[in-house]
Formats: C-alpha cells, structure tokens, sequence
C-alpha cells in the first residue's frame, strides 16, 4: 500500500461487482420475452424438451416451477427450480432453459434491463 492511497485489493473487489451485477429487475414496463413470441416459444419447447425415461416408465408427470434472469443482451443465467417435480424432471426442465436462445431483453424507460422470469413447465404423458 502506497501512502495516502487506497489499498488496490479493495478497488480491484468493488469495481467488477458493479460491472457484473446491475440491478435485476422483477418488473419492467416491457417484459421480457421469447424470440417470435408465445408460438415460437412452444415450438423450442415442443422440439428440445426430452421426457426423461426414467420418469416416463414410473409414470411420473408433474410442473416444474423455473426461475431465471434474462440479461441485457438476452442471454440466460442464475437458472434454479422453485418448485419440484422429481430430480428427472427438474433437471430436464433446467436444461431447456439453459440451452434456450437468447431473449428479448425487458425493458424500462426504452433502455434494456436484467430481469427475472419465471416459467412453469409441464411434464404430462399421453
């Protein structure tokens, strides 16, 4: 530490935890959504989806609550199971929105911001 100076292990800690985490917002004016809207959606969902095999032949169906924050570029992180259906499921549900496309961003005031989203999604067997 130099004299009169701050010691630059603290400035190097603050400094990329602004960069990193701007606010996560639960609200916007403009929600954030999927790419081609609700049909687009459920066509992703309908095509890379996988019913586990496991939970298919032990007849396990069930909706699987997921949350997730959807960056100011559109990307996905912080992906995490708010309500459970079975490990199978979860991770099945997980995986989806892990490997899902980039969103459109939420928006307040014009401006795109980080938002949370939070989607059910149904395992049900025919």
């Amino acid at each position: 530490q130099l004299p009169g100076n701050e010691p630059i292990a603290a400035i190097e800690l603050e400094e990329p935890t602004k960069e990193i985490a701007p606010e996560i917002v639960d609200f916007t004016e403009v929600m954030a959504s999927f790419k081609g809207g609700m049909e687009a959606w459920y066509a992703y969902l309908k095509s890379n989806l996988k019913y586990p095999r496991q939970e298919q032949k032990l007849g396990i169906e069930g909706t699987v609550i997921v949350r997730f924050v959807i960056n100011t570029d559109g990307s996905i992180q912080d992906v995490e199971i708010v309500r459970s259906a079975s490990e199978g499921l979860d991770q099945a549900a997980m995986l989806v929105i892990k490997n899902s496309p980039n969103w459109n961003p939420g928006k307040n005031g014009g401006r795109a911001v980080r938002s949370r989203m939070t989607i059910p999604i149904k395992f049900k067997l025919q």
